[in-house]
């Protein structure tokens, strides 16, 4: 750690003196003054594209990825090519729905459509036990 440490601060943050500052020296140390730390790491990274905070990354070897925003998500290509999108219906119409992750080829996850507001109300009060009438009246005082 302290190797990717020294590394970070050369290549990544162009502060080589950061890697040997007795604020941040231990892991230990860099934890405790965690909030002073984001804030020099975010001074830097402000002034670049988050394409070139991901070169410098790269260039000095330490593991990264992006985060997509959704946009990203739903038109990735890998997902796309291997069929990772099923459509599902809404009140508001039918809409991409990602498949879960993991599920295997053998069996198709159930993906059933999205209920509409209280489509289920009743069915689920009356497996909690209330009859009709208690039902009628929590309608009726607008509690459901």
């Amino acid at each position: 750690m302290k190797r990717e440490w020294k590394i970070f601060c050369d290549k990544v943050l162009e502060q080589p003196k950061l890697a040997t500052d007795s604020r941040f020296d231990s892991n230990a140390k860099r934890s405790t003054a965690r909030r002073e730390l984001h804030e020099i790491i975010i001074h830097v990274f402000s002034r670049l594209t988050a394409e070139q905070v991901i070169e410098r990354l790269d260039s000095a070897q330490i593991a990264n990825a992006r985060m997509n925003e959704m946009e990203n998500v739903w038109s990735h290509p890998q997902l796309k090519a291997r069929g990772r999108w099923r459509s599902i219906n809404t009140p508001a119409g039918a809409i991409p729905a990602l498949i879960p992750p993991g599920a295997p080829g053998a069996y198709a996850p159930r993906m059933g459509s999205v209920p509409a507001l209280g489509e289920h109300t009743h069915a689920i009060l009356t497996e909690l036990g209330l009859d009709d009438d208690k039902i009628a009246r929590l309608r009726v005082e607008r509690a459901i």
